[in-house]
């Protein structure tokens, strides 16, 4: 608790005090799938307070809800900025809570009508992300082919919890955890956008967002942004796609069914 009482102590020096409520929606994922430009955008509509960082890690926070503890959520709400007083939502982006299994229970037990926002990439390519955001931080020195064979002991070696870190296979699971959060929230509580799609057209995929969120989108003026674009050190190979795409052809599929999505460019078998 002592990190939400020093962001508490920082937010009161810098931005006005909000009144301690709950917050009306959260981006809950997916890594590697564009939640730092939404951060951005989401942050400058005047109708939006977000946290004063990107990803507070409230609801993966193992320590913070162990059995013996009360849970003390001032603090995290208080982490939320103010900037102008004529905010009328709420919210953070922490992209780990769509994988990370306890989080969810622990946002419906917070507020059970919170407003979530899922935004899901390729698979593959995600994956291939997430590798190279490691090997770039100097955490992974396995080539990705490896590190996909090395995962199942890596998971394991994390148990009863999942692995952080390496989790680039794991994390593409998405039926499961579109299935975990279905089985907590109404569909009309959770909007679930295709990578793909907000990357091609994100002006018109922020006025859906800003629709279900219930803010006016003409009072956000839109302008292009590119952030976190890296230089990839390798293309993925023929092999480590082939692997993949067997790996997640029938998640695929369900995820298709489940959402009424076409993911037929997630098949494709050349690089992107």
């Amino acid at each position: 608790m002592f990190i939400f009482g020093f962001l508490f102590s920082f937010r009161q020096m810098f931005f006005k005090k909000r009144e301690s409520r709950p917050l009306d929606f959260l981006v809950i994922g997916a890594q590697k799938c564009g939640t730092t430009a939404l951060y951005s955008y989401l942050k400058e509509h005047e109708e939006i307070g977000m946290s004063f960082k990107k990803e507070m890690h409230f609801f993966d926070d193992e320590t913070l809800f162990s059995a013996d503890k009360e849970i003390d959520y001032k603090a995290y709400e208080s982490s939320i900025q103010v900037k102008t007083g004529k905010e009328k939502i709420y919210g953070e982006i922490t992209p780990i809570y769509l994988y990370w299994q306890n989080s969810c229970e622990r946002i419906w037990r917070y507020n059970k009508n919170i407003k979530l926002i899922a935004i899901l990439r390729n698979p593959i390519e995600r994956a291939f992300s997430h590798w190279n955001m490691s090997r770039e931080r100097g955490i992974e020195k396995h080539t990705f082919y490896e590190a996909i064979l090395l995962e199942e002991q890596r998971q394991k070696e994390s148990l009863p919890y999942q692995n952080r870190v390496f989790s680039y296979v794991d994390r593409g699971f998405y039926s499961e955890q579109i299935r975990r959060y279905r089985r907590f929230f109404d569909d009309d509580h959770i909007l679930f956008i295709k990578y793909e799609d907000f990357k091609a057209d994100q002006k018109e995929k922020l006025n859906s967002i800003f629709e279900f969120l219930n803010v006016d989108p003409s009072r956000y003026d839109y302008a292009h942004k590119i952030i976190h674009k890296r230089e990839y050190e390798s293309k993925i190979t023929e092999k480590e796609r082939q692997l993949l795409l067997d790996t997640f052809y029938y998640d695929i599929k369900e995820v298709e069914r489940m959402l009424g999505w076409d993911c037929s460019d997630w098949l494709k078998k050349e690089n992107g």
